[in-house]
């Protein structure tokens, strides 16, 4: 496998065989294919495999040092899309937002509501988890996001959230809550650009789904 990395890149290689590649550098002395793929066959895709709850995985008998390296490889995948929205206008790199959007959120075992801030050139100022909340519920207060927005000197907001049921839809709690946001924000100046529902199936704009309008 590290010959065929090393003559032809990674690109070529299925998930099952990227997943064996990293295992074999935290599980010494064994054939890692077989692992990999019943965590692939178990989870879905690699990454699910890397969001797994610790619980989960150790039903594989993946030890500690194996947990470890795939927190770190979220959280590099989570950077790398991070890199690309940094210091840009974000609405004219709206498919990397996107990306980054997924990356953070979509493998989340419960809701997030997260708060991209933006200054007068849509360009990213932070990026803050404002609430964490259940596997279908995430109590958000108007109130504080203006106030941090203000904190900020943001001019405008994106909001995103995540449905880790899978399905990005907007409920109707999803709605009536971003339209409490939009009236909080746009009396003091603020835009709410969108508001972003991520989910393993894909994503849900409200702009785009008329929701804003």
């Amino acid at each position: 496998m590290r010959e065929r990395v090393l003559k032809a890149g990674v690109e070529a290689l299925a998930d099952y065989e990227l997943l064996e590649l990293l295992l074999f550098y935290s599980i010494e002395r064994i054939d890692t294919k077989p692992l990999a793929k019943r965590l692939l066959e178990r989870f879905g895709t690699l990454g699910d495999v890397f969001a797994a709850e610790p619980a989960q995985l150790r039903e594989f008998e993946i030890d500690q040092r194996t947990l470890v390296h795939f927190k770190a490889m979220r959280e590099v995948g989570r950077r790398l899309a991070e890199r690309k929205v940094k210091d840009m206008p974000v609405l004219t790199n709206w498919q990397q937002l996107i990306d980054y959007c997924h990356a953070a959120l979509a493998h989340e075992k419960t809701e997030q509501f997260r708060i991209l801030f933006l200054d007068r050139k849509n360009v990213l100022i932070a990026d803050e988890v404002q609430q964490r909340g259940t596997i279908d519920h995430t109590p958000v207060y108007p109130r504080e996001v203006v106030k941090r927005a203000l904190a900020l000197n943001a001019a405008a907001l994106i909001l995103v959230h995540n449905h880790p049921s899978g399905d990005p839809k907007p409920s109707r709690d999803d709605i009536e809550m971003t339209r409490e946001i939009r009236t909080a924000a746009e009396a003091l100046g603020i835009t709410i650009h969108d508001h972003l529902v991520i989910g393993r199936k894909g994503h849900a704009s409200f702009r785009s789904l008329g929701l804003l309008t």
